[in-house]
């Protein structure tokens, strides 16, 4: 896959904690307007490979490209500075701050008024900056149907309104790429059912290219492009959704061959 049509491309990615390898020479690429997902048994290395690619981790050895520059060194700033938004599996809001506000902190570095013209609010320019920031964060609460909570505070709210809040969030840095760790775990049916369609939309409308984790093996295989496995590490397969679903490397990461079976059975999905 050529750089023009790779957003992003993992080159040999390993990453090791003292004696433990979590990545092992992991190998892929995203395509431009793509919706990928990275899917395995719990501690495969999904979230281990999503911090790499956030900049929350430096690999070991192996190299991160972002629209054809290696960013393997800089820090998640600098990322989403370039182009990379990002929710977490843990929800990581402001709780005692409202939800307009907590979108708004997804804004900040797209701010350009500085401390010394910011303070002549009213002739620097910052007046004008900051309602053109409240336009595109309004835009973005009724995109996701939360204008009713807009004003709420963060921590009062249900889990699954709060992890519609962290998208919200992580849309508002306007990301060229959108890195989505479980985004609809702890949710019933109908809040997947919304959360689904919000990312389709990001992905077709708005015009993101999505990276996913999701331990739910139905909208995976129903809203990816394409899908990415992991087993203690290794990518052990890459490919169409049908594909993945019929690999039998696949199936027995999930459900333990025979020699598993006897060890004490199947592995959990994360």
């Amino acid at each position: 896959m050529s750089e023009e049509t790779a957003i992003l491309e993992a080159r040999s990615v390993s990453l090791q904690f003292g004696g433990v390898r979590a990545l092992s020479d992991v190998t892929f690429s995203v395509t431009r307007g793509e919706l990928f997902a990275i899917i395995g048994p719990n501690g495969a290395g999904k979230t281990s490979m999503m911090n790499c690619i956030s900049g929350r981790y430096t690999p070991t050895s192996g190299q991160v490209h972002f629209k054809g520059r290696d960013v393997t060194g800089l820090k998640p700033n600098k990322r989403a500075e370039l182009g990379i938004g990002r929710t977490f599996q843990n929800l990581a809001l402001f709780g005692h701050m409202s939800v307009l506000d907590n979108i708004m902190v997804g804004r900040h570095h797209l701010l350009k008024n500085n401390f010394l013209n910011g303070a002549l609010y009213w002739l620097g320019g910052a007046q004008k900056e900051e309602l053109d920031h409240r336009r595109t964060v309004e835009d973005i609460i009724d995109f996701l149907e939360i204008t009713h909570i807009r004003k709420a505070i963060a921590g009062t709210l249900s889990y699954g309104l709060r992890k519609r809040v962290e998208l919200a969030r992580a849309v508002a840095l306007k990301p060229d790429l959108i890195l989505l760790d479980e985004p609809m775990a702890g949710m019933n049916l109908e809040e997947k059912e919304d959360m689904a369609r919000f990312i389709i939309d990001l992905n077709e409308e708005w015009g993101m290219s999505v990276i996913m984790i999701e331990h739910d093996m139905g909208v995976v295989m129903d809203i990816s492009h394409r899908v990415a496995v992991l087993d203690f590490g290794q990518k052990i397969a890459d490919g169409l959704p049908d594909e993945i679903m019929s690999d039998p490397r696949v199936k027995a990461a999930y459900l333990g061959d025979d020699d598993d079976a006897v060890g004490g059975g199947s592995r959990e999905v994360a």
